[in-house]
């Protein structure tokens, strides 16, 4: 269980913080220069270097994305020309691409860290120029919504890349770009100039995955445990009905992958801040039964996100760092694996230090949004204060040694991650088969707009937000 009572507070993490872009900066520059001219994506290291996977790009937008950042932090402009450079140059594919849920990745990464630093007013940007940015943005979430499996009572879901089966819980942060698309007037056409909101699919789809993918303890869920998620489910085509629960990256169905929990508190955490940013009339005549107002939107999302930051929390070693897998099947051979700090050299089961990474952005975001309600509820503050420092604590353990590389010769910058261990697809830094001392693409880019949001509060600034555009 992670130990809440030796969380620094933000200000004392601006130092890591920054030391964090300090090695970023290196690292992108090197690998920018080894990279340039090369057709597709870094996706994970193997012995300090980054190497390709021919999957999906899902991870492209990450690469140009750490550049942005790190300019955001450091205002060196080779990072802003770069990044600028490369989106338009390498980007494009990725806005009309019909056969991933990815969009809200790569392309908010991008297009989405231009149009909000312009909007801040941290880079100049002439009027064309955002309004190309506007225009992607657009695209992509509508592109990302055409990609749709409808179910009966109003549901439906963007299907991962493995058919319209399949129901990801990753996807639930690609609808980032949906609701920026939303917010800039966009809508998708269908057929006979049938308009559809994405603000309509960006809900139903958060609902799915939250009747099917996060287990709650009750109802349906009763013989479950609460805040536990399943990487996939998967629906029969023909009449829409519910089949099994599935896992492509994690060791079972009746398990959690951490990363899959980790992308469902980010996700509900930052959709959070999205939909309380509404009007109310927004919510008027969407005809979804479930959400037939803002507040019932807001209260599902609410209840996800914090059912999901208690299984992580309960789950977790001291430090925040999980092991891959909760259900792992070596886990049992590390003594008291709960109530010590991860060890990622242990000869049984891997660390997964990008989902940490992930995770820890969700926790602040829901304790920052939760410690905005006005409602003066004791128990609301006390669980605002509990995810803060739950966030702050795992930001804490992930930018210092051994999981930040001040290694200059490591391209990777968020050491001991995970990427597919079922496939086989992780290296082993010491040959000991387990994978240990790489680092993902992911991984580096949530890291940094981790370290981006801790910067911005300690000089007194609202954080970053993708819905600011």
């Amino acid at each position: 269980m992670i130990d809440l009572s030796t969380a620094p507070d933000a200000v004392s993490l601006a130092v890591p913080a920054r030391r964090t872009f300090e090695l970023a900066a290196a690292k992108t520059k090197k690998l920018a220069k080894r990279w340039e001219g090369v057709s597709g994506a870094p996706v994970f290291t193997v012995g300090g270097q980054y190497t390709q996977r021919g999957w999906t790009e899902w991870t492209q937008g990450f690469q140009f994305g750490n550049a942005l950042l790190t300019y955001e932090a450091l205002a060196e402009p080779w990072f802003l020309d770069y990044g600028r450079r490369k989106t338009i140059e390498v980007m494009a594919p990725h806005l009309s691409h019909t056969g991933v849920h990815d969009h809200g990745f790569n392309n908010i990464s991008t297009y989405g860290n231009l149009l909000r630093m312009s909007a801040e007013g941290r880079i100049e940007a002439q009027s064309w120029e955002k309004e190309f940015y506007r225009l992607a943005l657009k695209v992509s979430g509508a592109v990302q919504a055409s990609r749709w499996t409808s179910l009966p009572g109003e549901l439906g879901y963007i299907p991962s890349f493995n058919g319209a089966h399949s129901l990801f819980a990753d996807t639930i942060r690609s609808l980032r770009v949906l609701a920026v698309s939303h917010k800039l007037g966009h809508v998708l056409m269908g057929e006979q100039d049938r308009k559809i909101s994405l603000l309509k699919r960006l809900l139903q789809h958060a609902e799915t995955t939250a009747r099917w993918n996060v287990y709650l303890g009750k109802g349906r869920d009763r013989w479950d445990i609460r805040g536990r998620v399943a990487h996939e489910s998967i629906f029969n085509l023909a009449s829409g009905a519910y089949r099994c629960p599935s896992s492509q990256q994690g060791y079972s169905p009746f398990s959690t992958w951490t990363r899959g929990l980790a992308w469902i508190i980010l996700g509900f955490a930052e959709q959070l801040e999205f939909l309380a940013s509404l009007p109310e009339a927004e919510f008027e005549g969407l005809g979804l039964p479930y959400f037939p107002d803002k507040s019932s939107a807001l209260e599902r999302f609410e209840e996800i996100a914090r059912a999901t930051c208690d299984f992580y929390i309960e789950n977790t070693p001291p430090d925040g760092i999980p092991y891959w897998d909760t259900g792992a099947p070596n886990l049992h051979m590390i003594e008291r694996y709960l109530d010590r700090p991860a060890d990622p050299f242990n000869p049984h089961e891997s660390v997964d230090s990008s989902a940490a990474a992930i995770a820890a952005q969700g926790f602040l975001r829901l304790g920052r949004h939760l410690g905005a309600a006005k409602d003066g509820n004791p128990a609301r503050r006390a669980a605002a204060l509990s995810y803060e420092g739950a966030g702050r604590a795992i930001a804490a353990a992930l930018m210092q040694e051994p999981y930040l590389s001040g290694d200059a010769s490591h391209e990777g910058l968020l050491l001991h991650a995970v990427y597919h261990l079922p496939n086989g697809w992780d290296a082993s830094s010491d040959g000991s088969g387990l994978p240990r001392g790489e680092s993902c693409m992911w991984g580096d880019y949530h890291l940094l707009e981790l370290a981006l949001y801790l910067l911005r509060l300690s000089e007194g600034r609202a954080p970053q937000r993708f819905d600011l555009v």
